[in-house]
């Protein structure tokens, strides 16, 4: 009995998963041209633009019949995530297919499915003669996962993004278990704070009044009721994501010198994610109340402050999302609108007045990036060219200046 023959889709895929792309030393000289040669193949424009010290950022360009229009965006990140080998049941970067047909590899949900699909469906729509009104743009980029500082960020500032001109991207979202396909309309911001307690020093055997810990105590006991009301707040309503709240952890603690001396310091520090309808300076003072609050002497530094307030509109003031929700309506996809949980470069594009959608075609699957044993279905992967295959042209064939206020 001869072996079913794999679709060439699917073996493109698996040959991007087998490129280590992993921080913090990813190879991107293998992927950038493992991605020249697919745009060479299928038919696309292909530069690239230098965004750091070894970091390129890969655009293949489709022009479209009016030039002259913003153009649509389809990005996705070349970067991952380390791995811990010894938890995978094969090689991370091996891109193994079970029989099933589930393709295991760091990567295969975050996010290169989305890149390969971009370009797959654009190369059926190619063979097939089609033409768009709008200039298409695959983006490849570097260092998403480690905060864009050598990838997105100073993209956007570059002189080739403005040239782009930009009306709408598509970027990645997150697989969901059950029937739905998630879109993300806009995400939490990301705010990593140190809380710094000082106090009085002593004797690790006396009764130090106005102590360090007194203070630090007080600002974790404020932080935990918080973080249990804003739990609560999720699990007693249905109709609410966790990007709909705010999450508060408690991610390092730091002080003291030995057993016997109680500090004169001691540090908190909380990674804090707050969604877009949160009043930001309002949230900042209440964190400046819970220092003033904790005692003399407590203050607040931050270590990272990626405010994320904007959010794409849902309805048909947005032609954008009229059209990407009909080529969901023709193929009966349901889809959930939501807040994304984390943080990923749509953040932004939106800072750039670029409406950005997050969106990766993968239902019926376990949400697995960042975790061991990544992978997906190459059933899940083929569907996603099909969905990308309706939705390109329904964005790409937008008429009019579409200009949005985010």
């Amino acid at each position: 009995m001869s072996e079913i023959r794999e679709d060439p889709a699917v073996s493109l895929f698996r040959e991007y998963l087998k490129i280590p792309t992993m921080h913090p030393d990813p190879d991107y000289s293998k992927a950038i041209d493992f991605l020249c040669k697919l745009a060479e193949d299928v038919g696309l424009d292909f530069k690239t633009i230098e965004t750091g010290p070894k970091e390129l950022f890969v655009i293949m360009s489709l022009v479209g019949t009016n030039a002259s229009l913003p153009s649509l965006g389809l990005y996705s990140h070349m970067d991952v995530v380390p791995v811990f080998p010894e938890h995978w049941k094969v090689p991370p970067f091996s891109a193994e297919k079970m029989e099933n047909g589930d393709i295991y590899a760091r990567g295969s949900q975050d996010m290169k499915c989305v890149g390969i699909q971009y370009v797959e469906a654009i190369r059926r729509l190619k063979k097939e003669g089609k033409r768009f009104l709008r200039t298409i743009h695959v983006m490849f980029g570097p260092d998403e996962e480690t905060g864009g500082k050598r990838g997105m960020i100073p993209f956007m500032k570059h002189p080739e993004s403005k040239r782009l001109n930009l009306g709408f991207c598509l970027d990645e979202g997150i697989a969901n278990p059950g029937p739905e396909f998630r879109v993300f309309y806009g995400e939490r911001s990301c705010w990593w704070i140190t809380v710094r307690c000082r106090g009085n020093p002593g004797h690790g055997s006396s009764f130090i009044q106005d102590s360090a810990a007194e203070k630090l105590t007080k600002i974790l006991n404020t932080a935990m009721d918080f973080r249990a009301k804003q739990e609560q707040r999720l699990n007693s309503d249905p109709s609410l994501t966790i990007g709909d709240v705010t999450t508060l952890n408690l991610t390092i603690i730091k002080g003291g010198v030995q057993h016997n001396v109680v500090p004169a310091e001691l540090f908190a520090s909380f990674d804090i994610r707050i969604p877009p309808h949160v009043d930001l300076p309002e949230f900042e003072k209440e964190l400046g109340r819970w220092c003033r609050e904790a005692g003399d002497d407590v203050t607040l530094e931050f270590d990272q402050k990626c405010d994320s307030p904007h959010k794409v509109p849902l309805d048909s003031s947005n032609p954008w999302w009229t059209a990407f929700m009909s080529a969901c309506q023709s193929l009966s996809m349901e889809v959930k609108t939501e807040v994304f949980p984390g943080a990923t470069d749509s953040r932004l594009l939106r800072e750039c007045g670029i409406p950005a959608l997050g969106f990766s075609p993968m239902n019926h699957t376990p949400i697995l990036l960042h975790d061991h044993n990544e992978f997906l279905n190459e059933k899940v992967f083929l569907r996603g060219i099909d969905i990308y295959y309706e939705i390109i042209p329904a964005l790409a064939n937008v008429s009019g200046s579409c200009h949005l206020t985010l």
